[in-house]
């Protein structure tokens, strides 16, 4: 009560020293709610009035197209919009365009959206969206095409997997079912986490769903970042499954997979299954023209060649062919070439592995290669050689002798006698003429003559030297004279140092040392130069003669003339020497190998068969 008395005390004073001021000169002013008057109504006119100036509360009416009106920030919309708007704080200003917007104006806007990458005003304004409501008065409902808009939004502004998986979950909210670029979104973000079993998991689901309903069965999208995020972990066995699954759909599969998954399969070794691949993508038309980059196919053919599968090799080549076919098309044209020792390679390949169609695709790539400016090289020739004689084709294989004649018989001199040589360079096509003994040499033989008669002639000397060797390879020394001796009677041709060498070889392994001697001696009187190989041979048949003063006589006139004797010939003299118990021979042998200094090595081992103690003990 004290204290209210002394609120008493100090308002009243208060009250009397105040002047109040109203805020009306009236001295009462009504508080009851009173209607608004209606303003008067216009007098009407007998005659229709003009309409308003348009200068009247325009602010934009001095602005036309003599004057454009400025440029608007870009962070506004390019419509026009009221006034005050642009003042307004982004998310007020999202949210009020959200409540002008329905649902095919909103996805318009989307995609101007996303062409500037504004994916958190595509988020917020979504958001908001669907909180309002529509002219009707109900809330907004998104289709499965507005809602991905929201999805690709959430996954460019970095959201998980899970969370966009959450997303999805979400759809069923709005009674919208998630179609296939739904679930590819999802698999983005699997993508670029490397959740290799999530979205093996979720394209599963996809599977399955769109057993039910079609719009949620996975595309080759889907299906390509499966398969590459798979490649990634090395997890080949399940990519391939999912190749498997793209093939069967009829889906193209990408030039990004189709190389990975080349690359993964080569740089794991399953080449079997790289060839399965490539052969089921070669069967239909949308895959058929995939291919690999140039120095990708270059390491395929390198690798398939190191471990003889024929087959990825001319898939290889196949491959290439097609990159030199697209570069000589391009404007301005890129010349691609196969370099020539992988050629080589790969006709070896060829000729191991029987292999046909490898051995005229690698060809066909060399000539296309080369454009007609350049001829193969000697090594390439002989390749081709090699692979034809291995495959038992020998009509093709003396057809390829013939154009290698005709490039390279005015080459240089040492240069011939080996790249001709039927003991070095054309040994497979000796082995290939004698391989069914006398029949097939007596058809070469009749061939070689036939082909003499045709116009124009066909005439070559490294062809009949072949025939001798072979001859001589059957021990049928009978056969290699004649043939030797038909070289001038019948072909007209001039026997070379080859011919000797093959009828010496003949000679040699029949025991007929004096024969030898004499057609050694014939030769030197006809004024041909012996070779290594003819020293060589000789000193083998006095060897089997076991005559050993006339092999190291022999090999003193190898050393006369100009040729140095091999570790291996002097290795075999060695043994015969100490077989026949010559020393004095023993000791020139020492002579050659001091002055040649060749290291000789022991014969510890060798000798051990010539010391074995046999004893009863045991028996």
């Amino acid at each position: 009560m004290a204290s209210m008395a002394i609120l008493t005390r100090k308002w009243r004073p208060l009250s009397k020293t105040i002047n109040p001021k109203f805020i009306t000169t009236y001295a009462f002013l009504s508080q009851e709610a009173q209607l608004a008057e209606q303003p008067p109504s216009p007098p009407r006119a007998s005659t229709t009035s003009l309409p308003p100036n348009p200068a009247t509360g325009s602010p934009l009416y001095n602005e036309n197209w003599r004057s454009p009106i400025p440029n608007i920030s870009s962070s506004t919309s390019p419509s026009l919009i009221p006034l005050g708007f642009s003042q307004q704080h982004p998310s007020s200003r999202i949210e009020a365009l959200s409540q002008t917007l329905d649902g095919d104006a909103i996805i318009n806007l989307f995609a101007d959206w996303m062409t500037s990458q504004r994916w958190p005003d595509i988020k917020q304004l979504f958001e908001f969206w669907i909180r309002s409501l529509d002219n009707n008065g109900k809330p907004n409902k998104p289709d499965v095409s507005l809602y991905n808009h929201y999805l690709r939004a959430n996954l460019m502004m970095g959201a998980s997997a899970g969370e966009l998986l959450d997303f999805v979950a979400q759809m069923e909210d709005y009674k919208i079912a998630p179609n296939t670029a739904s679930f590819n979104l999802v698999l983005k973000s699997m993508y670029q986490a490397r959740e290799y079993d999530a979205a093996v998991k979720l394209i599963d689901r996809m599977i399955l769903t769109g057993t039910e309903s079609k719009t949620a069965l996975p595309d080759d999208e889907s299906y390509h970042l499966v398969v590459r995020l798979l490649l990634t972990r090395n997890q080949i066995d399940t990519a391939l499954k999912y190749i498997d699954l793209t093939l069967k759909s009829g889906y193209n599969l990408s030039v990004e997979v189709f190389t990975e998954c080349v690359s993964t399969c080569v740089n794991k070794g399953r080449l079997d299954t790289l060839v399965s691949i490539i052969e089921r993508c070669k069967k239909m038309d949308q895959n058929k023209a995939l291919c690999p980059p140039w120095n990708l196919c270059n390491y395929i053919i390198d690798v398939a060649m190191q471990s003889d599968n024929s087959e990825l090799a001319y898939y290889a080549l196949e491959f290439m062919a097609k990159w030199i076919a697209r570069g000589e098309n391009a404007r301005p044209p890129v010349l691609l070439s196969v370099d020539e020792g992988l050629v080589v390679n790969a006709l070896t390949t060829a000729g191991r592995n029987y292999n046909s169609k490898l051995l005229d695709a690698t060809w066909a790539v060399l000539k296309r290669s080369l454009r007609q400016k350049k001829v193969p090289t000697p090594e390439s020739y002989l390749a081709k050689i090699y692979a034809y004689s291995s495959l038992g084709n020998l009509q093709k294989a003396f057809s390829t002798l013939h154009e290698f004649e005709l490039f390279y018989k005015d080459s240089q001199k040492e240069d011939e006698d080996e790249m001709f040589s039927p003991f070095t360079s054309l040994h497979p096509l000796v082995m290939a003429c004698s391989k069914n003994g006398f029949a097939t040499l007596d058809t070469v033989y009749y061939q070689l003559e036939n082909l003499s008669r045709a116009d124009p002639p066909y005439k070559s000397v490294a062809a009949l030297n072949c025939v001798i060797l072979g001859c001589a390879n059957i021990w049928d020394v009978d056969r290699a004279y004649q043939t030797f001796s038909a070289m001038e009677s019948t072909f007209e041709l001039t026997p070379d140092i080859h011919s000797y060498n093959a009828l010496l070889t003949a000679f040699g392994k029949l025991h007929k040392r004096d024969e030898a001697v004499r057609v050694f001696e014939h030769l030197v009187s006809l004024g041909v130069k012996p070779n290594a190989k003819t020293y060589s041979l000789l000193i083998d048949a006095h060897l089997i003669k076991r005559d050993v003063n006339a092999a190291v006589s022999t090999v003193n006139d190898m050393v006369v003339a100009g040729f140095e004797p091999t570790k291996e010939m002097l290795k075999k003299i060695r043994r015969r020497c100490v077989r026949e118990m010559d020393n004095e021979s023993d000791a020139k042998v020492d002579l050659f190998v001091k002055e040649f200094k060749i290291r000789m090595g022991t014969e510890a081992r060798r000798n051990l068969l010539f010391n074995l103690e046999f004893s009863t003990e045991y028996a």
